[in-house]
Parts: structure tokens; C-alpha cells; sequence
């Protein structure tokens, strides 16, 4: 199936779009003459993404969205078809992390996690898909990780509902094929944003200068958003399915495949690091 080759006047809809992959990657759609619905949970960052994408020159609206809330997520629905009768490209992007091992993340962190990484992308396609499906046309691209294609310690509710997200996305791929719709799962290795510093931590005392070294790493040495981006756009381009970002997504993923032992042996470092 032909993936949406020019976004020209295309109804962009990209959710998390405040910072980070959301905010680079409405700026690149911008840039290739798309027009803009942007959504996030933090107004002051929203208002600051909307005036980097203005003056690009493209069209951009706003709304102030927390996509765990069902009908939240049903009003940015209506509204993009009140105003356009169409979302040409659904990114569902939003997300927040958790650090910490199954036994110290409570109930409530689990719902919390859960309402906004799985259930935020199950109502945006629940509430954009069916508009896709009677106009025979459309791409949703699912913000996953390369933590939801390889688990890692310490990031166990994380872990959980970015496969979620990846499954969702692999079965809803070969679902809507027939009605001319591609789904992609973009799976981004270590990539300078702040989900791990605006996330929640349940580590040990004596492993969080571990999880210091961490947003450390990803400050100094994680690759920058529009990378994402890149790849989110050339997905829809050719139609791509499960897209690893980043030479660390693809190795990680490679190593799974390919030798599950190698694989395993690493994880078990992680966790020394982690959680000892």
C-alpha cells in the first residue's frame, strides 16, 4: 500500500506536541506545507511549540489536552472535524515514563502510566479511525520505544505499555490495510527529551545516582528529537510498520532477534547497574 508522499495541506494531528519528538515533529511536517492541530497537556509549552511552527509560515491550532481523559480526547476529535472534516495523519505521541522495579511502582502508578501511554493512544484511534475508514485514506503513527520491542529492568510499567502500544499497532496495521490506512509503531532508542526527567522514579536510595547518570547520558548524549521526526516522516512516506530509531533501537532489537542469550546476559547488567 502507497504511504502519503506530500504533505502539502495534509491535516496534521500530533498529540504531546509541547516538546521533544512531538513539538520537532510538527515542525517537519510544517515545513513540508502541512497544516497543524497540535495537543498537549501543558499550555505554556504548546503556546511555545505553536509559535515555532507560525513561523514556518504554516497553518496551526491548538488544544490543551490530558489524552487520559476519554473525553478530552473526543473533543479534539470534534473539534479537527469541526474545523477540517478530516485528520489526514494521527501521531499519537504523548507519553511519560516510570523508573523503577515492579515491586516499588504502586496501583496508582500503573493507572497513571497506563491512562496516558496505552489508553491516551487507544482513544485517539478510537475516535480518529473511524473518520479514516469512511474517506478510505489516512496513516496514524504510534509513538512506542525500543523498550516495546526490548524490555529493560527497572522500567517495568514503561516496559509494559509501550509493547502494548507496538501489539496495538502491528494488529490494527492488518486490520486497516483494506480501507487504504498505514499504522506505524516509530520505537526510539535514547533521544534528548524530557520524558525521563519529567517522569516518576521509584528507585532504591542507593540507585539514584544511577538514574542520575541516566538523564546525564540522555542530556549529553541522546540523539536529538528530529531524528524521530525524520523517521516518522518517512514512515508515512513508504508505509513503514515497527520503525527503530536510533543505532542503539536497531542493535537492541538486532540482538533479541538474533541471539536471545547475548540479549538476556545484557539486561541482567542493566539490572546490576539499576537496581543494586
Amino acid at each position: 500500500m502507497p504511504g502519503i508522499r506530500d504533505f502539502r495541506d495534509k491535516v496534521v494531528v500530533i498529540t504531546g506536541a509541547g516538546s521533544g519528538i512531538g513539538r520537532a515533529t510538527a515542525l517537519a511536517f510544517a515545513r513540508h506545507g502541512a497544516n497543524l492541530v497540535i495537543a498537549d497537556v501543558r499550555g505554556d509549552r504548546l503556546a511555545e511549540a505553536a509559535g515555532e511552527v507560525a513561523r514556518l509560515g504554516a497553518r496551526v491550532e491548538t488544544r490543551e489536552v490530558d489524552v487520559s481523559d476519554r473525553a478530552q480526547v473526543e473533543g479534539l476529535a470534534r473539534f479537527v472535524m469541526e474545523r477540517h472534516s478530516r485528520a489526514d495523519i494521527l501521531h499519537n505521541n504523548a507519553g511519560v515514563s516510570i523508573t523503577g522495579s515492579f515491586e516499588h511502582t504502586s496501583l496508582e502508578n500503573w493507572e497513571w502510566i497506563t491512562g496516558v501511554n496505552y489508553w491516551g493512544t487507544v482513544y485517539g484511534i478510537h475516535y480518529f479511525l473511524p473518520h479514516m475508514i469512511e474517506r478510505r485514506c489516512g496513516h496514524i503513527v504510534n509513538t512506542a520505544s525500543f523498550m516495546g520491542i526490548c524490555a529493560t529492568p527497572a522500567t517495568t510499567a514503561y516496559c509494559a505499555t509501550k509493547f502494548a502500544v507496538v501489539g496495538l499497532s502491528e494488529a490494527l496495521r492488518a486490520e486497516v490495510r483494506r480501507y487504504n490506512i498505514g499504522v506505524t509503531a516509530i520505537c526510539p532508542g535514547v533521544i534528548n527529551t524530557r520524558i525521563v526527567a519529567d517522569g516518576r522514579s521509584h528507585l532504591p536510595q542507593d540507585a539514584r545516582a544511577s538514574l542520575a547518570s541516566v538523564l546525564d547520558f540522555y542530556r549529553k548524549r541522546g540523539w536529538p528529537p528530529e531524528r524521530v521526526a525524520n523517521a516518522v516522516l518517512k514512515a508515512v512516506r513508504k508505509d513503514r510498520g515497527i520503525v527503530p530509531v536510533g543505532p542503539e533501537a536497531w542493535a537492541f532489537w538486532g540482538l533479541k532477534r538474533l541471539s536471545p542469550w547475548a540479549y538476556e546476559t545484557a539486561a541482567r547488567l542493566s539490572e546490576r547497574l539499576l537496581l543494586h
